[in-house]
């Protein structure tokens, strides 16, 4: 006599699933693209000079508003942009995000991106820029917490990252 033993379904969403390095390549890769997006609406929309005075400024370059650094700027925008990423593809990743709402739908990217545009603003502009612009001594540095009207912009810029970020995992990943 043969015996069985009872086990419980799971699906895909609610096991461990591993994260290949092509997922993190895709998060990379989207990352940089969304920060593209982002860095030309700080270039050109946003309030100068944020791009090519402050962000080198966290890094200890003195750019001024009459001496900018508009390269390392760039750079370091990009890098972020990359990190958080790879931060992107852990976040979504996770089993209970994945349980939630699995990031590799259509919907599932839309809100996803959104969430991680909310959650970079407010723990990235609104807490930690203020306190290291502050921490490297930076004249321009804003409040803490940082909440003035161009959070706003900051809060949109974020949202303009994450969407492709989001959008290119789950093409990608689905």
């Amino acid at each position: 006599m043969a015996t069985q033993t009872a086990s419980s379904p799971t699906t895909e969403s609610t096991t461990a699933r591993s994260i290949s390095p092509w997922d993190w390549w895709r998060g990379a890769l989207g990352g940089f693209l969304g920060s593209v997006g982002f860095g030309l609406m700080m270039a050109f929309i946003m309030p100068p000079p944020l791009l090519e005075v402050v962000i080198p400024n966290m890094y200890g370059i003195a750019a001024t508003p009459d001496n900018p650094a508009p390269l390392a700027g760039w750079f370091f925008h990009q890098f972020h942009g990359v990190t958080l990423g790879l931060a992107y593809v852990a976040y979504v990743e996770l089993p209970a995000v994945r349980a939630w709402k699995d990031a590799r739908t259509f919907s599932g990217a839309i809100l996803h991106g959104l969430i991680w545009g909310i959650v970079t603003t407010l723990i990235l502009a609104v807490l930690v820029m203020p306190l290291w612009l502050q921490a490297v001594g930076f004249p321009m540095a804003p409040p803490f917490p940082n909440l003035g009207a161009p959070t706003i912009m900051s809060l949109i810029g974020h949202i303009v990252y994450a969407l492709p970020l989001a959008g290119l995992y789950a093409l990608y990943r689905g």
